[in-house]
């Protein structure tokens, strides 16, 4: 072999990847300039139908960059991000991050198009001031004209340094409200040995007690006989001490009469798991958890059903072919669960938000003849159930499970079981 044309290809290989490179990250600055010229397009100059950040059901108000920044069209945006292939909450969060630097960071902003500074690490700046008044947004913008050396515990220093210098009320009332965002999880998201992730921020003093408690019930486990590794016996301490407590029964008594005005039960858990008659012969080992959103095994089902002092509630199959429409407008209870079983999530593009925790849309609207059916019903996040009533974002059913979206400015997305996916066939319409 020739080493010398051995190292020649390398070499071109090498300066291939790296045009590659540099193509992508113009392709990405080109991206970012047409994002900040369509915001220019669709400012908005107050709340009404500005582009806000929506929890569950409640819209908080909460613009997508930081102070200064213009509002944008809500309706509006939700069309660009579906042109950018992002989910919902995903890409307004990008789109905020872009907006952050061209009208909050105008030096970062700078570096990005002239190709000096990476978009993601721009990116990684504007997370950091966005919650910055613009004082102090504009010091840390000015301390970054060649961001590209900047470390991210640099960056957080002289986060914290705009915050102090600039905004001294705000940096108290983070330190006070820090004891506030205390917490103690556990991921309802089952992984595919049944296991389950728990994390949590605690006070050092509570977080110590609870070591020192996890500790000393291992210890005991292992005297006791368990030959399981140390952490695996803590990890059945911390369950022992959950059910320690659900077993017992607790009187709460009135403050000033000591009159016992409730009582909390002991344990009491429900667990929705979804099974075919051949899932605990074997001949299909697989159901599935409705809490954990996944795929459990049969042998996990029967370690559940042994549990001492379970109670098991068998409910009926539901057929999700099954159209029995009421005459109603309010959709009941066994519709709801029908249609969510069916769809799982919201059905508007890139959308994941569990249907469950989703409103129920007539697909033809009920004052315009359509039934109260799951034919006629499709899960949509509050959000998105108010683009379709509010706004010209519309969908089509061509078969049941599967929507074509059509946005205000004419592009289609078909959202079915297999993800969303864009229809190349729309047309602006003429301006």
């Amino acid at each position: 072999m020739d080493l010398g044309t051995t190292a020649r290809s390398t070499a071109v290989l090498l300066s291939d990847l790296a045009a590659e490179v540099a193509g992508r990250q113009a392709s990405q600055v080109r991206e970012w300039v047409g994002i900040v010229e369509w915001a220019s397009r669709h400012v908005v100059t107050g709340p009404e139908g500005a582009a806000t950040i929506t929890e569950g059901y409640l819209d908080t108000g909460v613009p997508i960059a930081g102070e200064g920044a213009p509002l944008v069209s809500e309706f509006g945006l939700m069309e660009l991000v579906g042109v950018l292939g992002r989910s919902p909450d995903g890409g307004r969060a990008y789109v905020g991050r872009v907006i952050e630097c061209a009208w909050r960071l105008p030096h970062v902003y700078d570096a990005v198009v002239a190709g000096r500074l990476a978009p993601w690490r721009a990116e990684r700046i504007a997370e950091r001031t966005h919650g910055l008044n613009a004082d102090a947004a504009g010091f840390v913008d000015r301390q970054l004209f060649d961001a590209t050396g900047v470390g991210w515990a640099q960056l957080d220093r002289l986060v914290t340094e705009a915050v102090l210098r600039f905004d001294p009320a705000t940096a108290e009332a983070e330190r006070v409200k820090a004891a506030d965002g205390r917490r103690f999880d556990i991921d309802p998201h089952v992984d595919d040995h049944g296991l389950v992730t728990v994390s949590g921020l605690l006070d050092a003093a509570d977080g110590h007690d609870l070591n020192l408690a996890v500790a000393r019930r291992a210890e005991v486990l292992g005297r006791l006989g368990d030959e399981s590794s140390l952490d695996v016996r803590r990890s059945k301490a911390a369950a022992e001490l959950g059910r320690a407590d659900l077993a017992l029964d607790l009187l709460i008594p009135d403050q000033e009469t000591g009159e016992v005005v409730a009582t909390v039960p002991g344990r009491k858990v429900e667990l929705n798991v979804h099974i075919t008659d051949t899932t605990l012969t074997g001949a299909n080992p697989v159901g599935r958890w409705e809490q954990g959103n996944g795929p459990i095994s049969s042998e996990q089902i029967r370690e559940w059903l042994q549990a001492h002092d379970t109670t098991i509630t068998v409910r009926p199959v539901i057929d999700l072919t099954e159209h029995i429409p009421v005459t109603s407008y309010e959709v009941p209870d066994r519709h709801k669960r029908a249609v969510a079983l069916r769809d799982h999530t919201c059905r508007f593009p890139h959308c994941t938000r569990p249907a469950m925790r989703c409103d129920i849309d007539h697909a033809t609207p009920h004052a315009q003849g359509g039934v109260t059916c799951p034919c006629n019903e499709v899960p949509l996040c509050r959000r998105h159930h108010r683009a379709k009533t509010h706004s010209a974002w519309r969908y089509v059913t061509p078969t049941a499970g599967a929507y074509v979206w059509t946005s205000p400015s004419g592009h289609a997305f078909r959202v079915d079981h297999r993800g969303t996916h864009p229809v190349h066939t729309a047309h602006p319409p003429d301006e």
